[in-house]
């Protein structure tokens, strides 16, 4: 039964997180509907990744002190569906301080090369069956 309350918090976390990058997204769209630059991306990368380590900093100093279950709706589920993008970050500056330099460098350039590489070969893929 914990295993599920997790799951449940995590879902409520993401929903949650999902609905305020949506709620970035229609503000900056509203604000400037002719802006070409993923202006709420960037946005919501950088708050997101602002507050994962806000939180990680946090917990790591014992300044908060949380529940195993609220540290997964916060930092699995709200952050989480907001911008998985503060996960990516959070993992490469953790390596990055654990002395894995290279191991932190190599995430970034898998991850955005191969992120990139993914959606344009399931872009090509869908235009075909499509």
């Amino acid at each position: 039964m914990p295993q599920m309350i997790t799951w449940m918090m995590v879902g409520a976390g993401g929903a949650l997180g999902s609905m305020l990058r949506h709620g970035v997204n229609r503000a900056v769209f509203e604000a400037w509907p002719s802006l070409r630059f993923p202006l709420a991306t960037l946005i919501v990368n950088v708050l997101g990744s602002a507050a994962f380590g806000l939180f990680a900093g946090w917990l790591a100093s014992n300044r908060l002190s949380l529940h195993p279950h609220w540290r997964e709706f916060l930092v699995v589920g709200m952050l989480g569906g907001f911008t998985t993008f503060s996960a990516f970050a959070g993992d490469v500056v953790l390596l990055s301080r654990s002395g894995l330099t290279s191991v932190a460098v190599t995430s970034v350039f898998a991850n955005v090369v191969l992120t990139i590489a993914a959606v344009y070969v399931g872009l090509l893929i869908g235009l075909k069956t499509a």
